[in-house]
């Protein structure tokens, strides 16, 4: 596991975890800056069990190695947890079953959903994600309309 950016970055990570510790969350593994690294922005990779999804450490973005399991009885739940949130970029659905990934991946309001694999992207699909994550589409053929106004125009020669 890389750095992240910048100090003040390890420090709201480093809070986030303090969060969700106080939240209730089990800390299983990391949580701590690495002894090992001396030079660096470095935190250890971070699992979280007993997570529910009102907690801080599911709703918000923390943009660092911070892990929430949350557990489901069945698919219907786990679509609506996924969707419980104010954020729709990337999803990732692991199964072994192609039908089920499918019917999932249809309900799940986000703009990605990777089946097996995360996160890929590639430049001839779009990239963009549903409520407050992103706007528009960037790559693909959805990124030349998001620069393009269509026009109709009409003409009668008689």
């Amino acid at each position: 596991m890389g750095p992240v950016v910048s100090e003040s970055q390890r420090k709201e990570i480093l809070e986030y975890i303090e969060i969700g510790k106080e939240e209730g969350g089990t800390l299983v593994t990391g949580g701590s800056i690495p002894s090992e690294k001396d030079r660096g922005y470095f935190v250890e990779p971070t699992v979280f069990t007993d997570v529910t999804n009102d907690m801080t450490i599911a709703r918000e973005e923390i943009f660092g190695p911070v892990l929430s399991v949350i557990t489901f009885e069945d698919e219907e739940e786990a679509i609506e947890i996924a969707n419980d949130s104010p954020y729709g970029l990337l999803a990732g659905v692991w199964t072994s079953d192609l039908t089920r990934a499918h019917t999932v991946a249809e309900y799940l309001d986000y703009g990605m959903v990777s089946v097996n694999e995360y996160p890929v992207t590639f430049p001839q699909t779009p990239f963009g994600g549903y409520k407050e994550s992103g706007y528009g589409r960037e790559q693909g053929r959805e990124a030349i309309n998001e620069y393009t106004q269509v026009k109709n125009i009409n003409v009668n020669l008689s």
